[in-house]
């Protein structure tokens, strides 16, 4: 891969862009390209794969029936800058801001970016993407933990996310930017079958 660099002591470290990413191989993994800094993550499990099955319908169909715009499941590629380009688990695009969406993916800020922890994801998801998602004015995050069962808003205030709402066990969740959806955490972490 052909990039630039800067110097760490001795040694010149990469700093990638969209043309590196292309250029990484379909292996399964998850890559994704934070301030040029490669991150290979990968691919989720069957749980986190579930929790995402289940939000993305409920948000899909209410994001349908009220014509608000269109939810993407990852992979897409959300293409923020030259040298960021990042893989949310969820996606929403509101309808005015569709200039957004070309064949590449996502080229600019979606309106919600929706990360659901894994163990190897957790503290990247928590720390270095909310960071790049606020820089970008990404007006929401979730942050959805299928271990711990818990569900939080973020909103972009200030230039920062201030948590605005945060449910757990059997409570239910709802977000400014979906009037009239109630996210209902039973059904986001219901099991498809028990495992013995």
């Amino acid at each position: 891969m052909a990039s630039s660099g800067y110097a760490v002591g001795d040694r010149v470290e990469p700093h990638l862009t969209y043309d590196d990413y292309c250029a990484l191989p379909e292996d399964g993994k998850r890559y994704q390209i934070l301030e040029g800094d490669l991150y290979v993550t990968p691919a989720p499990s069957w749980t986190h794969q579930r929790v995402l099955r289940n939000l993305e319908h409920l948000l899909a169909n209410h994001v349908r029936g009220h014509k608000l715009g269109a939810t993407y499941f990852a992979p897409i590629d959300v293409i923020l800058a030259r040298d960021t380009v990042v893989q949310p688990d969820l996606v929403f695009v509101a309808g005015e801001r569709r200039a957004v969406m070309t064949e590449r993916g996502v080229e600019g800020s979606p309106d919600l970016a929706v990360e659901i922890l894994s163990p190897g994801t957790r503290r990247l998801d928590r720390t270095v993407k909310m960071r790049v998602y606020a820089r970008f004015a990404v007006q929401e995050c979730w942050i959805v933990d299928p271990e711990a069962q818990t569900f939080e808003i973020f909103r972009l205030t200030g230039g920062a996310y201030v948590l605005a709402q945060a449910a757990s066990d059997h409570e239910t969740a709802s977000s400014e930017l979906f009037p009239g959806l109630t996210i209902a955490l039973d059904e986001i972490f219901a099991p498809d079958f028990q495992l013995s």
